[in-house]
């Protein structure tokens, strides 16, 4: 296993929305999600907090932020669905009211329009970015949100071979080539809180389950 990251393109970001393969591909995270359980385990992470206005950056077609609100016992709260291509917002249930934006991730942090969140939360998205641009996109979270919490992709010899099986789940040839990038281009140790610059945040960092590292920061 490489000692250090490696962020190489994945094809799914290369492939047009209406595809075949990106559709299918699409399918094959949705169902990787659920053996993963990485709704839940963001929902773990968020259980403290109060509230009322959250986001997903990287949303894709919002099945993960249905999943997570799913878990997230509250009355009535907003849930903006970031990503860089278009998707349908979801409609309204059991209190939460979703919307959408379509707009680069650090554009979108660096607008004052885009105002403030309890908690802003990324599924497997930081690790499509090397350090450089990731510590700007931290320091961009940082100023708009009281909590974030990234799920992402474990960088180990058991993380690697189980990526390398996601075939038997009935995963087509993109998702089989970019599982195996994703974990190399994942997280291990405290590599994400040594990119995190922003002062008065406590920093938590570490493996969860069998494939999933997760990074959670909260403004004290």
């Amino acid at each position: 296993m490489a000692a250090v990251r490696v962020v190489e393109p994945e094809w799914l970001d290369t492939l047009a929305p209406e595809d075949p393969r990106a559709r299918h591909s699409r399918r094959d995270l949705a169902r990787l999600n659920a053996v993963m359980r990485n709704a839940g385990i963001v929902a773990r992470e968020l259980r403290t907090t109060a509230i009322a206005r959250i986001a997903e950056i990287g949303a894709g077609d919002g099945a993960f932020a249905l999943r997570l609100a799913s878990r997230l016992p509250v009355r009535e709260a907003s849930f903006v669905l970031l990503d860089r291509l278009p998707a349908p917002a979801p409609s309204p249930q059991g209190g939460w009211r979703f919307e959408t934006a379509t707009r680069d991730a650090l554009e979108w942090l660096a607008d004052e329009a885009t105002g403030s969140f309890d908690a802003i939360v990324a599924n497997l998205f930081l690790h499509h970015f090397d350090d450089a641009p990731l510590a700007r996109l931290l320091d961009a979270i940082a100023r708009r949100a009281a909590r974030f919490v990234a799920c992402e992709p474990r960088r180990s010899i058991l993380a690697l071979g189980g990526s390398r099986l996601v075939g038997l789940l009935g995963c087509n040839d993109v998702t089989r080539h970019d599982a195996v990038a994703s974990v190399r281009a994942g997280f291990s140790g405290r590599e994400i809180s040594a990119l995190w610059k922003a002062p008065g945040w406590r920093l938590e960092e570490r493996p969860r389950g069998l494939f999933s590292h997760v990074f959670t920061a909260v403004r004290e």
